[in-house]
C-alpha cells in the first residue's frame, strides 16, 4: 500500500469504473427478461452472446483506437455507448419472436460498447500505476468492477422485483452515465500514431498460449455469467444474486490481501491454481440446489476470478511498449470475449437438450484443459 499507486488519476478512474461496471453487472438478471417474453435457453445463449460477438469482431479495431486516439477518449466513447442503449431495450414489448432481429441488433451494439470501455480502462490503469506494481495494481483497479458486479445485481434485482424492467434499463443507462461525468476530470495517459499488426501481436510466442487461457476463461464466465439467473429462478431459489455477491466479495478478498502474489511469484507460476479453483467454482454448480451452495459456488469461483484476472492481464502487458498496450489489452479482453461468445452459443444447446447442470459440468472442464498449456516467457 506504499505510495505512487494510489494516485488522484487511479481513484477517480476506479471510482469511473465501478459506476459503469455496476450498469454492465445488471445485464446478469437480462437473461430473465428474456424469459419473461418466452426465451428459450439457447435463446438465452444466443441474445447474451451476440455481444461478446461484436466485440470479437471489432476488436482489432477497437484496440488500434485506443493506441491512436487515446485511451480516456475511447473510454468516453464507449460510456456514450453504454448510456444510450439501455434506454433502447425499454421500446421492447410482447413475444420475443416480435422483436427478435432487433434485440440482437441492439445486443450487438451493446457488445461494441462494452468491448471499448474494458479495453480501454484496463489500457489506461496499465499505463499509471508503477511497473514494479502492475499486476497488484491492475488487481486493486479490478476491486472496484467486481463490487460493480456484485452491487449492479443485487440492485437490479430489487428493482426488477419492486419496479419492473422499464426502470432496470433506466438504472443502468444511468449507472454509466456517472462514470461519463467523472471520466471528464481525468487526463489523458497515451496515445500514439505508431501502427503494428494486431494480428502480428497476436502470433508471437508469449501471446498467444495466455490468449488460449484466456479463451477457455471466458467459456467458464459465460456459463456463470449468462445460466445462474435462470437456473437459480427454475429451481426456486429466491436471492439469486446472492452468488454475484459471493463472488465479488471473494474476488475483491483475493486482490486485497494477495494482490502482489503475481508480482512476487510471477504469474506463469499461479495461473494454474487460478484455473483449478475457478474450474472447482463452477463445477460446484452442477450440484445446485439451495441457497448455501450457490454461495459456497460463487465464493470459490471468485476467488478464481480475483487471481486469474490480473495474473492474465499482467503477463500480456509486462515488458511490452506502451504504444501496443491497448492492443494487447484488446488481445486479453477479446479472446476473454470470443470464449464467452463460444460459450452462450455452444452451452446454450447444451442446457437446452441436457439441462443446466450440464452446462456447468462441461464448462468446468474446458477450463481444466488449461492446465496443458505451457506459459513461456
Amino acid at each position: 500500500m506504499g505510495s505512487g499507486l494510489y494516485t488522484r488519476n487511479f481513484l477517480l478512474i476506479s471510482l469511473a469504473n465501478f459506476f459503469n461496471v455496476s450498469g454492465i453487472g445488471f445485464f446478469y438478471l437480462f437473461p430473465l427478461f428474456l424469459t419473461l417474453h418466452d426465451a428459450t435457453k439457447s435463446d438465452i445463449g444466443i441474445a447474451m452472446g451476440i455481444s461478446s460477438l461484436s466485440s470479437i469482431l471489432f476488436r482489432p479495431w477497437i484496440s488500434e483506437m485506443v493506441d491512436r486516439i487515446g485511451r480516456k477518449r475511447s473510454y468516453e466513447i464507449g460510456c456514450l455507448i453504454m448510456t444510450v442503449v439501455p434506454l433502447l431495450y425499454m421500446r421492447f414489448e410482447g413475444k420475443l419472436e416480435d422483436f427478435y432481429l432487433p434485440l440482437l441488433l441492439l445486443r450487438f451494439i451493446h457488445g461494441i460498447g462494452i468491448a471499448i470501455c474494458f479495453t480501454a480502462v484496463f489500457t489506461y490503469v496499465a499505463d499509471i500505476v508503477p511497473k514494479e506494481r502492475l499486476n497488484e495494481g491492475l488487481g486493486m483497479f479490478g476491486t472496484t468492477g467486481l463490487m460493480g458486479l456484485a452491487i449492479g445485481p443485487s440492485v437490479a434485482e430489487f428493482i426488477v422485483k419492486s419496479f419492473g424492467f422499464p426502470f432496470f434499463f433506466l438504472s443502468s443507462s444511468m449507472a454509466s452515465f456517472f462514470s461519463l461525468i467523472i471520466i471528464a476530470l481525468l487526463p489523458e495517459s497515451y496515445s500514439s500514431p505508431k501502427k503494428l499488426s494486431f494480428l502480428d501481436i497476436l502470433k508471437t510466442k508469449k501471446i498467444l498460449p495466455v490468449s488460449v487461457i484466456s479463451l477457455l476463461f471466458g467459456i467458464a464466465l459465460s456459463a456463470t455469467g449468462n445460466f445462474v439467473s435462470p437456473f437459480s429462478e427454475e429451481i426456486g431459489l429466491g436471492f439469486i444474486s446472492l452468488y454475484y455477491i459471493s463472488y465479488s466479495f471473494s474476488a475483491i478478498t483475493v486482490r486485497i490481501f494477495g494482490g502482489r502474489i503475481g508480482d512476487l511469484f510471477g504469474e506463469e507460476r499461479v495461473i494454474p491454481y487460478g484455473i483449478i479453483i475457478e474450474s472447482l467454482g463452477v463445477f460446484m454448480l452442477f450440484f445446485l440446489k439451495d441457497e448455501l451452495l450457490l454461495f459456497l459456488s460463487g465464493i470459490i469461483s471468485g476467488c478464481g476470478h480475483g487471481i486469474l484476472f490480473p495474473c492474465l492481464n499482467s503477463f500480456i502487458i509486462k515488458g511490452q511498449p506502451a504504444y501496443i498496450r491497448g492492443r494487447l489489452v484488446g488481445i486479453f479482453t477479446g479472446t476473454i470475449d470470443l470464449g464467452i461468445f463460444l460459450g452462450s452459443v455452444l452451452l446454450g444447446y447444451v442446457g437446452e437438450f441436457f439441462g443446466f447442470r450440464t452446462i456447468f459440468l462441461l464448462s468446468s472442464i474446458i477450463l481444466l484443459t488449461g492446465l496443458l498449456i505451457r506459459l513461456d516467457t
